[in-house]
């Protein structure tokens, strides 16, 4: 019994994955893509957990990078980096046109 009702009790807190696209301008850098975090409890962890927690790199998927200095240059298309917090002037959530 106490087995089913821990499972039950655990279940509520594991409700998958959150994923949101953003954009990214660093210094050198305009980068488009997606952030992934787990979905913990019944808060949603938002943009700004990734930005004050522990961790000094944000992992982007699914990423376009443009070169500020060099805009006309063909953007680059990534599966996957990681950026350096340092790094970052802004982080905003993207929407699509």
């Amino acid at each position: 019994m106490y087995e089913e009702n821990n499972v039950e009790e655990n279940s509520s807190f594991i409700t998958g994955i959150w994923s949101e696209r953003i954009l990214v301008i660093t210094k050198d850098y305009q980068i488009k893509g997606s952030v992934f975090m787990p979905k913990t409890g019944r808060k949603n962890r938002v943009l700004s957990d990734i930005l004050n927690g522990a961790k000094r790199f944000v992992a982007i998927k699914d990423c376009e990078v443009i070169h500020r200095e060099f805009p006309n240059r063909k953007a680059e298309t990534h599966e996957f980096l990681q950026l350096n917090l340092n790094s970052i002037i802004l982080l905003r959530p993207l929407k699509e046109e």
